[in-house]
């Protein structure tokens, strides 16, 4: 027999908002909140985060980026897809042909939403046939915090300790990329 998950809401998490460490680091310890969401990635995805961390705009190591997939998917292997290649291909109407996996992953998940920096990328039209929804991270967060403020507080009191720091200090680094969230979180 298949387990339930706690929460029947899923979100695909996109390589854009898992590349940037805080931010990566916010949205798994929510995850790990079962009241919250559940999360889905793809080795697609994991390939993304590796090409990007390891090129020059980050230059972390190979090893540095192993590393952390793999903490990653140690803490969260449920999240791990593997999308067949028919259903990828089966993608059309995106904007961006190399985001079809992202799509895929999400069906195949049986997602709710994809939560991403780059809503254009992926249109209603290709999405509402599925159930799919497609969310910026600042709404996504925004929304977890009205629904569950105590919970993400603690996260991110979590997250401020794991560096030896405090919640302002975690929110200051967040401020860049997700500032109404930040205002809501003070």
């Amino acid at each position: 027999m298949i387990p339930t998950p706690d929460n029947e809401y899923c979100v695909v998490l996109d390589s854009c908002v898992l590349i940037p460490m805080p931010l990566c680091d916010t949205l798994l310890r929510s995850a790990e909140s079962p009241s919250l969401f559940r999360i889905a990635w793809s080795q697609e995805i994991m390939n993304e985060i590796r090409r990007v961390l390891v090129g020059e705009k980050f230059g972390y190591s190979p090893m540095q980026v192993d590393r952390r997939i793999q903490k990653m998917g140690a803490a969260f292997p449920e999240a791990t897809h593997c999308v067949p290649q028919t259903l990828i291909n089966s993608i059309v109407g995106l904007p961006d042909p190399d985001d079809r996996h992202v799509v895929a992953l999400a069906i195949h998940a049986h997602a709710n939403s994809i939560v991403t920096e780059n809503v254009k990328d992926f249109p209603k039209a290709v999405l509402n046939p599925h159930n799919l929804t497609v969310i910026s991270t600042e709404d996504f967060l925004v929304n977890q915090f009205l629904l569950h403020p105590d919970i993400m507080h603690e996260k991110l009191d979590s997250q401020a300790a794991g560096i030896g720091k405090n919640r302002e200090f975690v929110l200051s680094l967040l401020k860049k990329t997700v500032p109404r969230f930040c205002e809501l979180c003070l």
